[in-house]
């Protein structure tokens, strides 16, 4: 099988010269690209035929708390009705399999990856599903970031919520579910916010890319989170975001063979966030990358397991539904 970043780089060469004639829609209420509403339908068929009764998934990595968070922002992204639509059933089996796994303490574990994105999805269920468990759950979450921070000198997160040394993949992940809940009327603290983003900012370095635990080594799915904390925290007159911005537009060609999923979230986000027309050329050559790779059974395949996989390429669709308020400029 062609590798992702051969497919992904041959169909770059068609697609920049196309761009034109297949601009994609930019507002909600634009009718959706067949081949894309037909992706996504399929994904949602295979991770609702594949769900387990208890909410979470088989597979490699299906019963981690996180994948289950992001299985259930994939479903809540295309717009269905959460209570009464095709998904509900499965939505609310995620919901039960998240709140179930919160200790008294409020971590839902069991590392801060787990954590965040539990956060994030009680965060965009909040208002939109019926669910008395959700509530409460989130204050709980959101609390328990907020205190984990506290450990840390630098104001970020790591792996355990009393990790000292943080980094930019799990403290990313933090601030993003600490916006959502904000948007959700979630309190959270100014100074909680600009800690963690004064975090991000020292890991970014010279040339604008960002840095695993400093400004040294960067890479570009890094880059891709770092820029998106910016612009979620409209940090977009600083010069680290325009910087980060640049090094982005000029890797818009580069596919993460290691984490490819988890790079294509985050790089649709933060080019969506950050240059709509940057990332109108980007979702037009990733659409066609996915529909080249998806398989028979509506999956994309990856060595942490297909539902990990299928929620990640389905979310970095999302941004042409535009349904959920963390997608939202």
């Amino acid at each position: 099988m062609k590798s992702l970043i051969t497919i992904f780089l041959a169909l770059c060469l068609v697609a920049q010269s196309q761009l034109d004639a297949q601009s994609l829609p930019r507002q909600q209420n634009d009718p959706i690209p067949g081949q894309l509403e037909a992706m996504y339908t399929r994904g949602l068929r295979f991770l609702s035929q594949s769900q387990n009764e208890n909410g979470a998934w088989g597979d490699q990595s299906g019963s981690r708390r996180g994948v289950v968070a992001l299985c259930t922002i994939a479903m809540l992204a295309h717009g269905d009705d959460p209570n009464t639509g095709p998904y509900a059933g499965q939505i609310s089996r995620c919901i039960g399999f998240l709140v179930d796994g919160q200790n008294s303490n409020g971590f839902i574990g069991p590392q801060m990856y787990d954590h965040g994105f539990a956060t994030l999805a009680l965060a965009e269920c909040y208002g939109m599903v019926d669910d008395p468990r959700i509530a409460p759950a989130l204050k709980n979450a959101v609390d328990l970031i907020l205190s984990a921070q506290k450990h840390n000198s630098l104001g970020g997160w790591r792996y355990s919520p009393t990790d000292k040394h943080p980094d930019t993949t799990v403290t990313g992940c933090q601030i993003v579910a600490l916006m959502a809940a904000r948007n959700a009327g979630i309190p959270v603290p100014d100074a909680a916010l600009q800690k963690a983003i004064d975090y991000m900012k020292s890991c970014c370095g010279s040339n604008g890319s960002f840095g695993y635990t400093s400004n040294a080594g960067g890479r570009v799915t890094l880059t891709a989170i770092g820029n998106l904390c910016l612009s979620l925290t409209n940090q977009t007159e600083s010069n680290k975001f325009k910087k980060s911005l640049e090094y982005l537009k000029k890797e818009i060609t580069y596919q993460d063979s290691s984490y490819p999923y988890y790079f294509m979230y985050y790089m649709s986000q933060a080019l969506f966030q950050a240059d709509e027309e940057t990332w109108q050329v980007w979702n037009a050559n990733h659409i066609r990358l996915l529909a080249a790779t998806q398989l028979p059974d509506g999956s994309w395949a990856g060595n942490r397991g297909n539902a990990y996989s299928t929620a990640g390429a389905l979310l970095s669709l999302a941004l042409n539904y535009r349904f959920l308020p963390i997608y939202e400029k």
